[in-house]
């Protein structure tokens, strides 16, 4: 039968799951809706830098060109990295841009039949004898739908874009009662630089947010404007925010990103020994946070701005809360042309807004919420089968369930790459990307729809438990090491990486530790 694997989004994930496709000598096509690679780096501001330094962000086989010194490379130094990535391979050759997939139906078996089967799809392999997927993509220039059919269909579409999250207000409390103009960090991102500087040029400007798009619209509007026209940022729960220089970026490493760090927390399906250890080294767990918190208290002047989170820095890295800040931005909250608010809630009225706590409102031009999105929901939207959307998340306190958080058990001939988060979003889509291309070449087998059951919803459920109520950002980041472990045993790989015990204990992985783990 024919193998014609469809891939939805040509963000990083995306990128990664045609190239891994196309070596096994596969053929994909990539449906983006944008007219240009990227994902979310496409909806980025200018001014933005990369999160994590850029030997954690980058491919394990195509390294950083030797003019970039940055440690953290800059919005355009990125989109130029990824686009050379995407020539080096060919993969533009497979991406159809402009088009945008506004639903996907399966057709072949019957529900009951599928509930039935003992493996997935029914036979454990990638191709079904009978199941096609419907494909139904929009021209976003002339709004004309096309049906695409497929075998398999690969989803790179993330958690944080194309859904905002936008907060709910009670009758004529909401932006329709503002004069001024309301807007969600996406639609802003999405400007080019001079519409974006002609937009918040001589306006008084509120973000609503706490992390890491909040941070940096404030930071963009403050340079614009200064004090003249200082933006406000109102946050609901204050974030650990890094100052980005090379000593944070280490402590963060060598205290939070390495094997070693990994031996101090509870992680799914661990063994007796490792849950023990993890036990008696609970008291190096509080030490560490508490030592990082004392740095960043005396490094940065959270409690003087009313930036000092109540949660602890634990809670934080566990649910992937924590973020580096812009460059100089307490300078430009120590001029006055950032003001820091708390609030947890506010209302609007004709002229700007009214925050709960405060005696008098405030009068605002432009109001921009950065409030996240809800990458669940999207993902559920996908799918036109109720049956599928209830697979994927059946109430509003459950959360995806992934087997190796690729493959959803009930779900036949589809993955999902880029889902789950942690600190380096590249690697991890790597190392799925190849785990994929294993399966879809045969050299992988599958457990039982139970057995994949089971595994998958251990790992919801520890997930959930350590993330609270951020669980629908299916952060790994305190056992990235451990997950990635995983799946190169399932490659039949060795997942120490690294020469020495020494250097695989203290030394963080990266990207390029991975290299080589093609399909046998």
């Amino acid at each position: 039968m024919e193998k014609r694997v469809v891939i939805i989004g040509s963000g990083v994930s995306g990128l990664l799951a045609c190239k891994n496709t196309l070596k096994i000598g596969l053929n994909p096509i990539v449906f983006e809706a944008e007219e240009r690679i990227g994902g979310v780096w496409s909806h980025t501001l200018e001014s933005t830098r990369l999160q994590n330094s850029k030997e954690i962000y980058q491919f394990s086989d195509f390294p950083w060109p030797s003019s970039i010194k940055n440690t953290y490379p800059t919005h355009n130094q990125v989109m130029e990295y990824l686009e050379s990535y995407a020539q080096h391979f060919n993969i533009f050759a497979c991406i159809k841009f402009n088009s945008k997939v506004i639903g996907i139906e399966y057709f072949g078996e019957s529900n009951e039949e599928m509930d039935s089967w003992a493996l997935w799809s029914g036979t454990g392999k990638p191709f079904g004898s009978k199941g096609k997927w419907h494909v139904k993509v929009q021209d976003t220039k002339n709004c004309s739908i096309q049906v695409y059919h497929a075998e398999f269909v690969v989803l790179c579409i993330g958690q944080f874009s194309g859904l905002p999250n936008i907060p709910e207000f009670l009758p004529n409390q909401g932006p329709e009662v503002f004069k001024g103009k309301v807007m969600h960090s996406e639609d802003f991102s999405a400007l080019d630089n001079s519409t974006a500087s002609e937009l918040i040029r001589t306006k008084r400007i509120t973000v609503v947010g706490s992390h890491k798009s909040a941070v940096d619209i404030a930071a963009e509007c403050a340079n614009a404007n200064g004090v003249m026209y200082p933006c406000t940022m109102i946050q609901r729960n204050a974030h650990w925010f890094f100052p980005r220089d090379n000593l944070s970026g280490l402590l963060l490493a060598f205290l939070c990103y390495n094997r070693f760090s990994e031996l101090l927390v509870y992680k799914p399906g661990e063994t007796f020994l490792l849950s023990f250890l993890a036990t008696l080294l609970a008291p190096l767990r509080w030490g560490i946070s508490k030592f990082i918190e004392i740095y960043l208290r005396w490094n940065i002047p959270l409690k003087k701005y009313g930036m000092l989170p109540k949660s602890s820095f634990l809670e934080d890295i566990s649910s992937c809360q924590i973020a580096m800040l812009p460059d100089k931005f307490y300078d430009r909250v120590e001029e006055g042309s950032i003001i820091i608010k708390n609030s947890q809630s506010l209302s609007f009225f004709p002229e700007g807004l009214i925050i709960n706590g405060e005696n008098r409102p405030f009068e605002t031009d432009l109001v921009i919420f950065a409030t996240g999105f809800k990458g669940d929901e999207k993902l559920k939207n996908i799918f036109e089968s109720p049956v599928f959307q209830n697979y994927i998340i059946g109430s509003p306190t459950a959360t995806v369930s992934l087997y190796r958080q690729i493959i959803h058990p009930r779900i036949p001939q589809l993955a999902i790459i880029g889902y789950n988060e942690n600190f380096s979003s590249l690697g991890r889509s790597e190392i799925e990307s190849v785990w994929l291309s294993h399966f879809l070449d045969g050299n992988l087998e599958l457990p039982s729809i139970r057995d994949m059951e089971e595994e998958a919803n251990m790992w919801a459920d520890h997930i959930k438990q350590v993330t609270g109520r951020y669980f629908r950002r299916a952060c790994i980041s305190n056992f990235s090491t451990y997950y990635n472990d995983q799946l190169c045993k399932d490659m039949g790989y060795n997942p120490r990486r690294k020469k020495g015990l020494l250097a695989d204990l203290f030394i963080p992985y990266t990207p390029t530790d991975y290299s080589g783990l093609t399909s046998k």
